[in-house]
């Protein structure tokens, strides 16, 4: 016997079902934009995602703080972090800085 060829039926031809209305009058889902203007609209948006998660330029300009600003920041977070260590985690949690804050004291400002 010879290797088993495996024979396809043809498919049944597609029946077209005709739509009410064309799809240029039809309302789309948004209160009458159309549904290719839509799509045209999401693949934009999705375009435009793309581009910016490959770039690497940042959305917001770097604006240089204040020296004591900048210290007073760095002495915070340490504290903070030193506070979550206490607690057994290493990452930081947004209630550690309020607590570093409170623990420093109003009159401490750097320290």
């Amino acid at each position: 016997m010879g290797p088993r060829r495996w024979i396809r039926k043809p498919k049944a031809p597609r029946r077209c079902t005709v739509s009410p209305a064309p799809a240029a009058t039809r309302p789309g889902p948004y209160l009458g934009t159309s549904s290719r203007r839509l799509a045209r609209r999401r693949h934009w948006v999705l375009k435009e995602i793309r581009t910016l998660e490959k770039s690497t330029h940042l959305l917001l300009r770097k604006n240089p703080l204040l020296p004591p600003a900048e210290a007073f920041l760095v002495h915070l977070f340490e504290d903070a972090y030193l506070l979550s260590l206490h607690a057994s985690r290493v990452t930081l949690f947004p209630k550690d800085v309020p607590l570093a804050r409170r623990i420093r004291g109003i009159q401490e400002g750097l320290g």
